[in-house]
């Protein structure tokens, strides 16, 4: 793993728009970004939170706000969108990778857009930008844990190529092999926005 070149990576911002116009800007989350997280989950519905953690209560515990901000972009890597029309420039998206060991191959992944911003191209985006980070942070594997009722990110992890694994009552288990979604997202780069992220993450990739 290339230190320096992570870190870079981890610095990069980027400018971009929705499929309808709307003008986001990418950077990674840092401990700083606590307030804006909070907000921006407030502005889940209660249909989004209990998909996104499994509990429609109106704010996880502080604990949980915590790690989804202590993010180092090895251990934990975490990349978040906002508005950049809007003066106060509020989060309407995250995506998450988070190690269960220092060293390991695989991460644990999730994501989510508030409602208002679903089905605009900012999903892929996102992803787009964490397989890369994940790929120069030497993780080959994304596991991720989909509510049956979740059709949205069934669809999502399946057109990234993800297998499905293990199932238990109501939750269903899929990987994600990094190298093959990321190169999926760059041949299909369709939209303004997927050119745009792999515009910026050409000296990376």
């Amino acid at each position: 793993m290339n230190e320096e070149l992570l870190d870079a990576f981890r610095r990069r911002i980027i400018h971009s728009q929705l499929e309808d116009g709307t003008r986001v800007c990418i950077r990674s989350i840092v401990p700083a970004d606590e307030p804006l997280m909070r907000e921006g989950i407030e502005q889940l519905s209660v249909e989004s939170r209990y998909l996104r953690f499994f509990s429609g209560q109106p704010m996880p515990p502080d604990r949980v706000i915590r790690r989804l901000v202590d993010a180092d972009g090895s251990r934990h890597i975490a990349w978040g969108a906002i508005l950049t029309d809007n003066d106060l420039h509020p989060a309407i998206g995250a995506v998450h990778a988070v190690r269960p060991g220092d060293d390991t191959l695989s991460a644990e992944f999730s994501i989510a857009i508030i409602d208002s911003h679903q089905g605009l191209g900012l999903a892929r985006m996102l992803i787009a930008v964490l397989l890369a980070n994940c790929h120069l942070a030497t993780i080959a594997s994304l596991d991720v844990q989909i509510l049956s009722e979740n059709q949205a990110a069934r669809r999502l992890v399946m057109s990234l190529g993800a297998k499905r694994h293990t199932s238990q009552y109501s939750v269903t288990e899929y990987t994600i092999d990094v190298a093959a979604a990321l190169e999926t997202l760059r041949s299909g780069q369709d939209t303004r926005g997927l050119r745009d992220v792999f515009a910026a993450l050409a000296p990376y990739l």
